[in-house]
């Protein structure tokens, strides 16, 4: 009897995944696919209109300037080895 309790363990966990998967692939229908698209196609257009707005409220659109070369960075390291 208790071999057949064991069983039950795996075999009640299964239908619980059966009736959890059918359950997570059931088609909604709360939402029609127009209203969907609709919405989808208002956040794309609120996206753009975010990204005009940080081209335009101060943000610098020309190439950054030439960075600054110091005297440290011209010198070599004379103790580095060369692969002669």
């Amino acid at each position: 009897m208790a071999a057949l309790s064991w069983l039950l363990i795996p075999i009640m966990a299964a239908v619980a995944a059966g009736v959890w998967g059918s359950w997570a692939s059931r088609r909604r229908t709360g939402i029609p696919d127009s209203a969907g698209v609709a919405g989808y196609e208002r956040f794309r257009a609120a996206m753009e209109r975010s990204r005009v707005d940080e081209t335009a409220g101060g943000f610098r659109t020309e190439a950054p300037a030439e960075p600054v070369v110091t005297a440290a960075a011209q010198a070599t390291d004379r103790s580095a080895r060369t692969a002669d």
